[in-house]
């Protein structure tokens, strides 16, 4: 394209007459584009909040010390596996939190006193915990430092990878370390309670009045004019007593956040359908079938579980149960079907019929007859490598076979010598103190190894039998009268929804989600005839839903900033099927609401109404007056001590009690506002306690109850007292 020259100078005028606005406004420009970056980076500070001292990667600030987040979260990653799969997460969580909370608290502590283990300690206490690991013993099986210097040094050599320590665990050099700062706050932990223990005793003047008031007694007569007497029905209380109320008692009623909420639920229940379904496909396993083979172009015979003479391989292929081939005693099976099971010959099968949400046909494969029960003795000789094997256990297999053989040899020659050999010998410290022995015990007690040969053999037997904890020497010391029992075949299929079922509860569980958006959550669970259940008090740090179980999902969307009073939301559980939640409402960290401490309030102003109540009418009587216009009796007590404040037919009343011991012989009381009623006392009888010419032993017994309390005491007070924020909710 040809542009021409008029054309190409207007466009180089115009462009410059832009260029030159821009110079003009260039200040104003580059206010603006600050702004906008000020603006950029303020909003990211405020998202992560770590320029303020709330960093995402903080779990937590005790007493100015951080938890990190990686290294907290990769703590309770381990914690989580070590405690198996029925641990939660929360649970691994709220594990490690206290495993950190205390330490930092105490660490806090240490610091302040200046409480330090130097290496000399250490290499000390190294040694005795660790003094038993071969790795750290010299060929004479005494602890060797340089040994352990050069395990250490070995693990930091080939950190991370991991190396065996005491036959059995693995270990690398973070775990090492972690173990070292165990053992050392251990011990500054044991030197900082050892110096508070030794400064908790109890004078000779605190044991005398402890003494007192074990010992001095009163007999007293009393009326009591019970709170029951006024029904609960004509006490009116308000919503200004109860705050009036917690406001008095603002300890009692202080409360951490709090979220209620309810919710329907929407389980994938397997239908009567569906249980047929299943009761009909193990039936038909029962008989031979014919199938066309797609491969060969021709029908197959597959044999039923009537027939099959497989019993193994036709359970472990169409059975939800797999094959167990041990004989099982009639008790063990279920209550219901024992009798028609026990009563089959071999070959004869029971059922279908229904047991722990399975439908199953039972076959009798094998039956025989033992013993209900046997009485045996025996002497375990381990082997390195061995289930339970101590670490300092190094005989072979072969020297511990050899061994047990000459057991058996000595003891069948001469059966007076079997305890004494036990208690040298035996590596079973449950039986060692007796001699070896286990009292009567029925079928499938012990290993099977161990099981067959007490059972199948007879009276008097002695063997070396070999199960996964070493050689055993075992003698049959008694068997009682013989039953029979049976090794049974059972296919089995679980009772689960099907896919129609399934889908059945996702559309149901849809068009309620849909018919609360714009109608009220209560009034369209009544109308399709749902249950809706209710759940108050809730806390952030809470996993468990009452009737749900773990719902940690539910519990974080509850407190989270964006969820609101009125908000719902579906959720799936884990054993199948759906939640739908509704937060009905908030509580703030404070003093409770008037509502959410109406339960624990009420009954105290009632009480304190009816103690009003009750004085008013029996105002200026004597006691005689009071029992016969109350229409109660006049009561008597025994022996009372100012230890054990109890009223023989009223009741723990210390401030009666109390009151009783501060008057004298014949004198008679006021009225005075008990536990349980309102009463009036009359000293009939003093009693002092002996005197005792030296309170030592009272004091020695108080300063070791002083002295067992104090370690909880003290953590429980410092962590009351410590600066503590907890993030974990944002991350847990």
């Amino acid at each position: 394209m040809v542009f021409s020259r008029t054309y190409i100078l207007i466009n180089v005028y115009n462009k410059m007459a832009v260029l030159n606005k821009i110079r003009q406004r260039s200040l104003f420009l580059i206010l603006i584009i600050a702004l906008a970056l000020f603006s950029f980076v303020l909003s990211d500070l405020f998202k992560n909040s770590s320029a303020f001292g709330n960093s995402q990667d903080t779990v937590a600030t005790i007493n100015g010390e951080d938890i990190n987040r990686e290294d907290f979260m990769n703590k309770v990653e381990l914690a989580q596996r070590q405690m198996g799969p029925n641990g939660t997460s929360t649970q691994a969580m709220n594990r490690v939190w206290d495993l950190e909370l205390r330490k930092l608290i105490m660490n806090t502590q240490f610091e302040e006193l200046g409480l330090t283990v130097e290496k000399d300690q250490m290499r000390d206490l190294l040694k005795n915990n660790f003094s038993s690991f071969p790795e750290f013993s010299n060929e004479a099986g005494v602890f060797d430092e340089n040994k352990l210097n050069e395990f250490i040094a070995n693990l930091k050599e080939t950190a991370p990878n991991p190396v065996l320590l005491g036959g059995r665990a693995q270990i690398n050099y973070n775990d090492w370390v972690d173990n070292e700062q165990s053992i050392a706050i251990g011990a500054q932990e044991q030197a900082y309670y050892n110096m508070i223990k030794a400064g908790v005793t109890s004078t000779l003047g605190e044991a005398k009045v402890e003494y007192i008031l074990e010992n001095e007694t009163v007999d007293l007569k009393f009326v009591q004019v019970p709170f029951t007497s006024i029904s609960d029905s004509i006490v009116t209380v308000t919503k200004s007593d109860i705050s009036d109320y917690i406001k008095k008692n603002e300890k009692k009623f202080k409360t951490e956040a709090t979220r209620d909420i309810s919710f329907v639920e929407f389980k994938e229940v397997a239908s009567e359908e569906d249980e047929e379904a299943v009761k009909n496909s193990v039936l038909a396993l029962l008989n031979n079938k014919v199938e066309y083979n797609e491969a060969s172009k021709l029908t197959d015979t597959v044999i039923g579980f009537r027939e099959t003479t497989n019993v193994e391989e036709f359970i472990n292929t169409y059975s939800d149960i797999k094959y167990n081939d041990n004989f099982v005693a009639k008790n063990t099976l279920p209550a219901t079907v024992q009798d028609s099971i026990f009563n089959l010959s071999v070959g004869q099968y029971y059922g279908p019929y229904k047991d722990n949400e399975m439908y199953k046909i039972t076959k009798v494969v094998a039956e025989k007859t033992i013993p209900d029960s046997v009485k045996v003795r025996h002497i375990l000789i381990p082997f390195a490598g061995a289930q339970s094997a101590q670490p300092d256990v190094t005989k072979t297999e072969e020297q511990a076979k050899k061994t047990a053989d000459s057991v058996l040899a000595v003891v069948k020659a001469n059966k007076s010598k079997f305890p004494e050999l036990v208690t040298a010998l035996s590596s079973d410290q449950g039986s060692v103190e007796k001699g070896g022995e286990y009292d009567y015990h029925p079928y499938n007690t012990m290993v099977p190894e161990f099981n067959d040969f007490e059972f199948e053999g007879k009276t008097g037997d002695m063997g070396v039998v070999k199960t996964a904890f070493g050689f055993h020497v075992i003698e049959i010391l008694g068997q009682k009268e013989k039953s029979r029992i049976l090794k049974l075949a059972t296919l089995a299929q679980k009772i689960e929804p099907s896919e129609k079922t399934i889908d059945q509860v996702f559309n149901a569980a849809s068009k309620f989600e849909i018919a609360i958006k714009d109608k009220d959550f209560q009034e369209v669970a009544k109308a399709n005839n749902y249950e809706v259940k209710p759940v108050n008090g809730i806390k952030e740090l809470e996993e468990n839903v009452p009737g749900l179980g773990s719902q940690r999902a539910i519990v974080r969307w509850a407190f989270e900033d964006g969820t609101d009073v009125g908000d719902f939301k579906r959720f799936s559980i884990p054993s199948g099927g759906y939640v739908i939640a509704q937060v009905t409402a908030a509580g703030k960290k404070g003093l409770m609401s008037v509502e959410a401490a109406s339960p624990i309030a009420k009954p105290e102003i009632i009480k304190e109404k009816k103690a009003k109540m009750i004085r008013e009418k029996i105002a200026g009587k004597s006691m005689d007056d009071i029992a016969k216009s109350q229409n109660v009796a006049i009561q008597n007590a025994s022996g009372v001590t100012m230890k054990n404040p109890t009223l023989s037919g009223a009741g723990l009343e210390p401030m009666v009690v109390g009151t009783a011991f501060g008057m004298k012989v014949g004198q008679k009381s006021k009225l005075i506002d008990g536990k349980n009623g309102i009463y009036m006392v009359e000293v009939t009888n003093k009693n002092e306690a002996p005197k005792l010419d030296n309170y030592q032993a009272v004091a020695n017994r108080l300063s070791a109850a002083r002295v067992n309390a104090a370690q909880g005491k003290v953590y429980n007070a410092l962590k009351e007292t410590a600066d503590i924020e907890d993030n974990r909710a944002k991350f847990y």
